[in-house]
């Protein structure tokens, strides 16, 4: 009588040698989490500058105001505080949105930087896991193969 190949052991064996790299596991976890602590940075020192400009812009904006309400000897003096308050204020505004646009261009090219640096670093870790992984397997693969014979 032939003997029958016990399929179930020579699965159970195979899966029981399958590769898990946890040092793998545990290098993706630090570029990750660095790569979000660099993330936040960015995110973290945009905001700061943004509130420090929003902050100066509010205070120039509130000293020029108090200078256009302050009391006039002439009606027209009105008008032409209101008209300089106007024109100070468009040209504030040209050039604080000009500095929110450096922020914003900035954070960009940042986070382009770091996404590139953190495909690099995972590409490499992936490669390095995927032979790793491909080595024992073919290795597994090959002592299951002599069990079976």
């Amino acid at each position: 009588m032939a003997q029958t190949q016990d399929f179930t052991a020579m699965m159970k064996d195979m899966m029981g040698s399958f590769p898990v790299d946890n040092k793998a596991m545990e290098d993706a976890f630090k570029t990750t989490a660095s790569m979000n602590e660099k993330l936040s940075s960015v995110a973290l020192e945009a905001a700061e500058k943004s509130t420090e400009l929003s902050a100066a812009w509010t205070k120039d904006t509130l000293s020029k105001l108090s200078a256009m309400t302050s009391m006039k000897s002439e009606p027209a003096d009105y008008a032409k505080a209101m008209t300089d308050f106007a024109s100070s204020q468009a040209e504030t505004a040209a050039e604080n949105m000009a500095a929110f646009a450096e922020i914003a261009k900035k954070v960009q090219m940042d986070t382009v930087e770091l996404m590139m640096s953190a495909g690099k670093d995972i590409s490499e870790d992936m490669t390095a896991a995927a032979k790793k992984a491909s080595e024992e397997m073919t290795s597994s693969v090959k002592k299951a193969s002599d069990a079976a014979k």
